[in-house]
């Protein structure tokens, strides 16, 4: 019985080892966060990137997310983070930027999450980040990501006039949304892997949309053009949605100015592309409010329940910025950009004790039509959530910070 209690005991204190040992191995593997330290002299690009990587420790979780997913906005941070690396290399930079990629792209090459039959173009823009990857490493799952994402676009449902479609559930519709979603990665493929064969047909989408969105009266592009003019939001008309989305014309800024990057100077459609970034800059100027912010729904400025909105305001500084650097835009746009800017840095962002900043007012999302149905009017715009730190803000800012060395 002694014999049979002194076993018990013995066999009680290994499995109580073990499970000391096997908790200590646990916990030690788990995922350590990194003690970022942000100086309070580094530039306004640096600290928020390193925000954003002291508060998300994986850089899938940038949008607060919980599970790994394929998303744009990961596409607009990560990329603003890549590029903020090719100024001021840091390892701590790219290895953010490819934590991501590894995490969604596996061994062969597919990408988890994506589905590629819901044709929705929001998801081609983080295919941006596959290029430099494959370039550096010649690593065959990145080509194999990048012609999966290329794939879509070649049979992206189309309006009748040769328009990409925003989502195979929105039929017959270009948002601005989709041009920066769409556009620049075609750009760059079709440049890279095609001799440029296709940068006839990235011109056709910004043609379409300027030709159908484009007020005449003020310059400015609404929303969403509903072909069909079928939506309950589409003028019978025109087929556009009711008013001016600010961040909608901040993605259609940014999707010009990247995407004018693979057109040579001498391509014919170049100097096309360069006056629709210089008539969109021209009517936006008339609405950059005193502040240098813009609103949320652009040409209501002051009407009661609109407010200076973060992502729009960071999306034209570097729109503008990076018009002017490039030489697209008249000097005039820089100051505006720096305008712009000095209204982010000193009306919306918030500097906590340990150094990272909140970067306020930003909408957090926006769309038209859908479950529950959204309407585009301007009651809809401003009652929209609003989000600090907000991913379709914070890229922007670093973006715009870079162009302008602050």
């Amino acid at each position: 019985m002694k014999k049979n209690n002194k076993q018990r005991s013995l066999l009680s204190l290994v499995l109580m080892c073990l499970m000391v040992f096997t908790n200590c191995k646990m916990i030690s593997q788990e995922p350590v966060k990194s003690d970022i330290v942000i100086s309070k002299n580094a530039k306004w690009s640096e600290k928020m990137a390193l925000t954003l990587m002291k508060r998300h420790e994986r850089s899938y979780m940038i949008d607060d997310s919980k599970t790994p997913k394929w998303d744009y906005v990961h596409g607009l941070v990560l990329h603003a983070i890549e590029a903020l690396n090719k100024v001021q290399p840091d390892p701590r930079y790219a290895a953010y930027v490819r934590d991501y990629v590894d995490t969604l792209v596996d061994k062969d090459g597919n990408i988890k999450t994506y589905e590629l039959e819901k044709y929705n173009i929001d998801m081609v823009v983080a295919g941006r980040l596959l290029f430099d990857l494959y370039e550096t490493t010649k690593d065959n799952r990145y080509l194999v990501a990048l012609q999966t994402l290329k794939k879509q676009l070649e049979g992206q449902p189309r309006t009748n006039s040769g328009g990409f479609w925003h989502k195979k559930i929105y039929p017959n519709q270009m948002w601005l949304d989709g041009l920066y979603m769409g556009e620049p990665f075609y750009a760059q493929y079709t440049v890279t892997f095609e001799n440029g064969k296709n940068l006839d047909d990235v011109a056709k989408q910004f043609e379409q949309i300027q030709l159908h969105a484009t007020d005449p009266k003020t310059g400015l592009l609404y929303h969403g053009w509903d072909e069909s003019k079928a939506m309950p939001w589409a003028d019978k008309v025109t087929g556009n949605s009711p008013n001016f989305w600010s961040r909608a014309l901040g993605w259609y800024a940014m999707a010009l100015v990247d995407a004018l990057d693979y057109f040579p100077k001498d391509h014919p459609k170049q100097k096309e592309l360069v006056g629709y970034l210089n008539n969109v800059a021209a009517a936006l100027a008339k609405y950059q409010d005193k502040s240098g912010l813009w609103y949320q729904v652009t040409d209501k400025m002051g009407k009661e329940g609109n407010y200076l909105e973060a992502s729009s305001s960071s999306m034209f500084a570097y729109a503008f910025a990076k018009g002017a650097n490039k030489g697209y835009l008249p000097s005039k746009y820089k100051k505006l950009a720096n305008k712009a800017f000095d209204g982010l840095t000193k009306q919306l962002i918030k500097v906590d004790a340990d150094g990272t900043i909140t970067l306020t007012q930003a909408c957090q999302v926006a769309g038209l039509g859908g479950d529950p149905y959204r309407d585009g009017s301007y009651e809809y715009y401003v009652n929209e959530r609003k989000k600090d730190n907000d991913p379709k803000a914070t890229g922007p800012f670093i973006l715009a910070a870079l162009e302008l060395n602050r």
